[in-house]
């Protein structure tokens, strides 16, 4: 099969087979991320071969959702160890593969720069100025999850999520960390505010 036909099934499957909640964890999201990585990856001078790793690795990074929220890197693992080998990808490359989906699990751990791209490019609003917009997707999701949380709670998850959150790539140190840091200010601003 051609492998350009792994991006357009997993699509479909992530467009119908997706719970409605998922405001933030949506086809939109992995789309972006398979940008962002590929963007990321030339940026770190990787060559054509390795971008396609990382393409893949991105598109799969949340598949798990399809079958379960809870552990979804380590099901989207499986889902691509599952399905990779008819498109011809070794064990090896599917190792890499599922390297770089692990990569994305919070606290992300990264091991070499196909993991720092992959992590980088799932946690890139962090540094953008639509911090605000995936924030509140995420809030929406989060809330549908766990309908107790208040605002109150949800400053604190974000506030202690941009602390411990670290980029790895020359592009998210020098460019979204600084943003980033921003968007620290005005997260906290805003509760002053309140």
């Amino acid at each position: 099969m051609e492998k350009t036909q792994i991006f357009e099934n997993l699509f479909t499957r992530l467009e119908q087979g997706l719970p409605y909640y998922l405001y933030y964890h949506s086809l939109d999201h992995t789309k972006r991320v398979i940008e962002r990585s590929v963007f990321l990856a030339r940026d770190e001078g990787l060559s054509e071969e390795e971008i396609e790793l990382i393409k893949v690795a991105a598109l799969y990074h949340d598949a798990g959702f399809l079958i379960g929220r809870k552990d979804h890197e380590t099901k989207s693992c499986k889902l691509a160890s599952k399905e990779l080998p008819e498109f011809n990808y070794s064990e090896e490359e599917i190792e890499t593969i599922c390297g770089m989906i692990n990569a994305t699990r919070i606290p992300q751990e990264t091991h070499n720069i196909y993991d720092k791209i992959v992590a980088d490019a799932d946690l890139f609003y962090l540094g953008t100025d639509e911090y605000d917009i995936y924030s509140n997707q995420l809030y929406k999701e989060l809330k549908h999850i766990r309908p107790e949380i208040d605002e109150k709670e949800w400053f604190k998850i974000q506030l202690d999520f941009l602390y411990s959150h670290t980029f790895h790539t020359h592009y998210g140190i020098n460019v979204l960390d600084p943003v980033k840091q921003k968007n620290i200010k005005k997260l906290i601003n805003s509760q002053l505010q309140k």
